[in-house]
């Protein structure tokens, strides 16, 4: 059974609330209690909490290859990038980011990128899951609750990841398709508030008791979704969450293990797997490959 580890000054107990520095520890993960009457959730976000890095990275070199990412695109996509490895893009950042590269795909070919993103698949997501969210979630589901995927990454791509979990549902960034092309227009922003409204509409849909539901994102910007149930936790947290846990007397936990789910992953063919899809991550990602290339032809 994989171990979870929780923040290096969560270990000594839990401070009166409102109490808590940010060298106070925090208190430990609430037991996974099997669901009663009304049914439970558990809502995880992907990127650097399920997974230990950006789901759309590794598609930023087939998109560059194939020519729907140019030199200018990945070289002015790099600081976000940049910013995004090192501590994660504050809502600014992202707001600016998700503007930019809307407009960026608009007239990109659904069919093509379906089809980059189905070859490369495989190599994706080939090791990127925690084996700490992995146990996590079968905790979950043994005790009757629902797995739900929640992320800005595109419905299209955190959808394939979110089946090979045994997630029950998936929530993601949706956006507008005419005539077989994207328009630039984003349907859904699945980020920040929009989360936790997405939370409480599948609550009502489904029956859910929010406060015995459960939530885990490493980012500020979530705190909305954390803010949604009555177990919230972070994981990984970037430094605000992290300050924002402490002063709320949230569970503070630390994944750092891996695994490669190679032998589960599937070839969803006549899934619609979209880049715009892109959730915010593949451009940037782009500039990243781009600059460790141009490093090693000189």
């Amino acid at each position: 059974m994989v171990k979870f580890s929780t923040d290096a000054a969560s270990r000594s107990g839990a401070a009166p609330k409102g109490a808590h520095s940010e060298q106070s520890p925090a208190p430990a993960r609430p037991p996974i209690e099997p669901a009663s009457t009304n049914r439970v959730a558990a809502f995880f976000d992907l990127d650097k909490t399920i997974i230990a890095k950006s789901s759309t990275l590794a598609f930023s070199r087939p998109l560059f290859k194939e020519g729907l990412i140019n030199r200018r695109a990945v070289l002015k996509s790099a600081y976000a990038q940049f910013m995004y490895v090192l501590a994660g893009a504050d809502s600014d950042q992202t707001e600016r980011m998700r503007d930019y590269i809307t407009q960026l795909c608009g007239g990109w070919d659904v069919a093509q990128v379906r089809a980059i993103v189905e070859e490369t698949l495989h190599d994706i997501v080939d090791p990127l899951v925690y084996a700490e969210a992995t146990e996590l979630i079968a905790e979950h589901q043994a005790a009757g609750h629902d797995v739900v995927i929640i992320s800005a990454t595109g419905e299209e791509i955190s959808a394939p990841i979110a089946h090979m979990l045994g997630a029950s549902q998936v929530i993601g960034t949706r956006m507008v398709v005419a005539d077989g092309k994207y328009t630039g227009e984003i349907e859904f922003y699945c980020y920040g508030e929009n989360k936790a409204k997405a939370i409480a509409e599948l609550a009502t849909r489904h029956g859910y008791d929010l406060d015995a539901c459960h939530s885990y994102t490493d980012s500020s910007t979530d705190l909305p979704m954390l803010e949604a149930v009555g177990r919230p936790c972070a994981v990984n947290p970037d430094k605000a969450l992290r300050k924002a846990a402490l002063e709320r007397d949230w569970p503070v936990l630390t994944f750092n293990n891996p695994v490669s789910l190679r032998n589960k992953v599937f070839s969803p063919s006549g899934t619609a797997l979209a880049v715009t899809a892109v959730g915010l991550g593949a451009v940037a990602a782009g500039a990243t490959w781009y600059g460790l290339y141009r490093r090693k032809r000189r």
